[in-house]
């Protein structure tokens, strides 16, 4: 439903403006499609933290890892309530694993170096994660993705590496820990996702 509404926006956007191209009609589309699908689904959340008692602590979440998820995408559940019991269980999981689990110095700087290594090579081979329903197609959209997907990775394990803050250095390493997976191939096959511009190249190869 979101989808075609927010697919009809662009197209009357379009219109109105003529000199959209292919390239930043799909940016309009994009980010359409997270004002739309992701504020509403957001206040939800932040109600069910709220009856939790961890109101606070699941906005930080999201705030920390937002820039991260933006930029390096993830699997989307089919249906919209699957999605909310999902992105809920995300943010306020990684809040009550960040409260209540103590890590001693030395198992987060081995934990911080791990994540570096398994990130970076995720991000490389599968940043920004996007899917069927939301692909991103151009070239060079991917690439600043990317990029940017990097620069907000290593800057938050960075801040987790010396802030003294245990509770957000644990919302960083948890929450980037679980981004991360949420881009890879066994993620995707685990959801039944596919990675969208993997369908859109194969087709148009088919057409050729």
């Amino acid at each position: 439903m979101i989808d075609k509404i927010t697919q009809s926006l662009t197209d009357k956007i379009r219109k109105e403006m003529p000199d959209v191209d292919d390239e930043r009609a799909e940016v309009i589309n994009y980010g359409l499609q997270i004002l739309l699908g992701e504020v509403p689904k957001t206040f939800i959340i932040l109600g069910i933290a709220y009856l939790l008692g961890i109101f606070k602590l699941t906005l930080i979440t999201f705030l920390i890892i937002m820039p991260y998820r933006t930029f390096s995408g993830g699997v989307h559940l089919k249906t919209h309530i699957g999605c909310i019991v999902t992105t809920c269980a995300f943010y306020c999981g990684t809040a009550l694993l960040a409260k209540y689990i103590v890590l001693s110095n030395i198992a987060k700087y081995i934990l911080i170096i791990l994540l570096v290594i398994f990130g970076i090579i995720m991000i490389k081979l599968y940043a920004p994660a996007d899917t069927e329903d939301v692909p991103i197609l151009s070239k060079k959209i991917r690439k600043q993705k990317q990029i940017l997907s990097y620069i907000t990775f290593i800057i938050g394990l960075i801040i987790a590496l010396f802030i003294k803050n245990n509770i957000i250095s644990n919302i960083i390493i948890f929450g980037y820990l679980m981004q991360t997976c949420m881009i890879t191939k066994l993620a995707y096959r685990l959801t039944n996702n596919k990675y969208g511009y993997e369908v859109y190249e194969n087709t148009s190869e088919q057409m050729s």
